[in-house]
């Protein structure tokens, strides 16, 4: 019943659904699940050591022959800047002496690495069958060795311009991800990431858009929680859809007791894109950080530096000062109970039988 085979068949999956690679929550379980299932399960390293993200990976090799996706960031790395990461401990200063820190204690440094050599010896070693990258894609010579360790490379556009360009870069897929969607932003070709994700396209207006402007297979992304996000998406000319939030019910996401409660009374308008926890836009469920500081701080550090000087608030004081990352269709997604192989088979079988209703002649 899959209107558009190419994904299925370019991973060599059954279902046309890949599990979001949601760095924090997802790890080897959630994935392995949703391979076995017949979708795509993805292992994001975002937030992992190489250490880690080996053993991850080790699990997932011993459990499951399925493909994979293992997903990294490719960022650049921001140069020092002490008086812009003073300027916003002073900003938050006033949090610390509320929850009775001290405000010069240490922060722990976000140190996430963008991918690099340790990293592609990593896709070499275990070469899974599909790598996406988020904010662009690496040097050329990384790519060439991901490539030739038989990976599909796959990566995020948020315009049409970024799909060209990730098209003519020799990506395999593109994800076309929208506004709606949780989490970061993919943004790259842009040097003012702020500006340009409050003029994002969503996912109804940027996934025709980019399947008409290139030739290799659309995965679209945002705000897509049930089945009928999924046949929107497929008429809309995308050859399957990536689905975060929905899996964060699931019991394999390791997300905090705070923010499961905040996904089970999420509304529609619950949501915002920030900077604060990062540096870099994100899309969240509103809490009190994001509305007494920003949601967007032009003072914040750049990416990923910005989260040091929470983690001390975030410790103490959980769900007020830490990222509840969320798309906008949360309450579509509260399918208490099911698993993530479980939810993977379920909305596959719901979208088919939408289709076939609508092939029905009437």
């Amino acid at each position: 019943m899959w209107p558009d085979r190419r994904i299925l068949d370019l991973f060599g999956i059954e279902l046309p659904i890949i599990q979001a690679p949601m760095a924090g929550p997802c790890f080897a379980d959630m994935a392995v699940a949703v391979a076995e299932a017949g979708g795509l399960g993805s292992l994001p390293t975002a937030t992992l050591s190489p250490d880690e993200a080996r053993t991850e990976l080790q699990i997932i090799r011993q459990q499951t022959a399925k493909p994979i996706n293992v997903n990294f960031f490719c960022h650049r790395e921001p140069d020092a800047d002490p008086a812009r990461e003073a300027g916003w401990r002073r900003r938050l200063e006033p949090y610390y002496r509320e929850l009775g820190l001290d405000p010069a204690m240490s922060a722990p440094p976000d140190d996430r690495a963008p991918f690099n050599d340790e990293l592609c010896r990593l896709v070499e070693e275990f070469q899974p069958q599909v790598v996406s990258f988020h904010f662009g894609l690496p040097s050329k010579a990384l790519l060439a060795r991901v490539r030739k360790a038989g990976a599909k490379i796959i990566s995020s556009a948020t315009t049409v311009a970024e799909a060209r360009w990730l098209e003519a870069e020799g990506c395999d897929a593109i994800i076309a991800q929208g506004a709606e969607a949780g989490g970061h932003r993919g943004i790259f070709l842009s040097d003012d990431v702020l500006r340009d994700a409050a003029g994002q396209p969503g996912t109804i207006a940027l996934v025709p858009q980019v399947a008409d402007a290139v030739k290799v297979p659309v995965i679209a992304a945002g705000g897509i929680s049930d089945a009928r996000g999924m046949v929107a998406a497929l008429a809309l000319g995308a050859s399957a859809v990536q689905i975060g939030t929905a899996y964060l019910f699931t019991p394999e996401a390791r997300v905090s007791a705070a923010h499961r409660e905040a996904l089970m009374t999420a509304r529609d308008d619950g949501t915002a894109l920030t900077n604060v926890f990062t540096g870099r836009p994100a899309r969240g469920i509103v809490n009190r950080v994001m509305r007494e500081v920003g949601p967007i701080a032009r003072e914040a550090p750049a990416f990923p530096t910005a989260g040091g000087a929470l983690a001390p608030l975030k410790k103490e004081s959980g769900a007020d000062f830490g990222s509840l990352w969320s798309g906008q269709a949360a309450a579509l997604a509260a399918r208490r109970g099911l698993g993530a192989g479980d939810l993977t088979r379920t909305l596959a079988a719901e979208a088919e039988a939408r289709l076939r209703t609508l092939a029905k002649p009437v």
